[in-house]
């Protein structure tokens, strides 16, 4: 995939089942099969914005990742989420496993704007790394924990976590 421009055709074929997986963490059934579809209208609109700095793949992962969480904006639909697909992402750590404490993160999800909500997300609910996270969203590692401790302030501030 060249930069700024790709055969729409090409990239599903190849890069459509990583879309999917992704999109599965989110939605179940033909939900989930609509919205690797939006991704892909997302991606084919979006195209000028893959500068080939990471690859392909690492691109159509993020914008798979906000497409779905600006989906999940209201608070309700996070908790069902959340309750839904509380089981682990292979080759992740999930921070937590306790229910409640999901139910939480998710209604903090509503009060964060979308960097801060994809870094919440992948640290609290996929567990990856700090450095994984940072070449998922672009930016360092160092934000990356800004970020965490951000949302942990507001957390803290309406009681914490159970």
């Amino acid at each position: 995939m060249a930069q700024g421009q790709f055969d729409v055709g090409v990239v599903y074929r190849d890069y459509g089942h990583v879309v999917l997986r992704r999109v599965l963490r989110f939605y179940s059934g033909s939900e989930a099969e609509e919205v690797v579809q939006e991704v892909f209208l997302k991606a084919l609109e979006r195209q000028d914005s893959f500068r080939g700095a990471s690859s392909p793949v690492t691109w159509l992962y993020r914008v798979a990742t906000n497409h779905c969480l600006n989906r999940l904006r209201d608070e309700r639909r996070r908790r069902e989420l959340l309750r839904a697909h509380a089981h682990d992402v292979p080759g992740a750590r999930p921070r937590s496993h306790d229910p409640d404490a999901r139910i939480f993160l998710a209604s903090l999800w509503s009060q964060l704007d979308e960097e801060h909500a994809a870094v919440g997300t992948y640290y609290y609910v996929d567990g990856l790394t700090h450095d994984r996270i940072a070449e998922l969203v672009g930016c360092s590692p160092r934000t990356v924990g800004n970020r965490l401790a951000a949302i942990r302030r507001l957390a803290e501030s309406q009681g914490g976590l159970p």
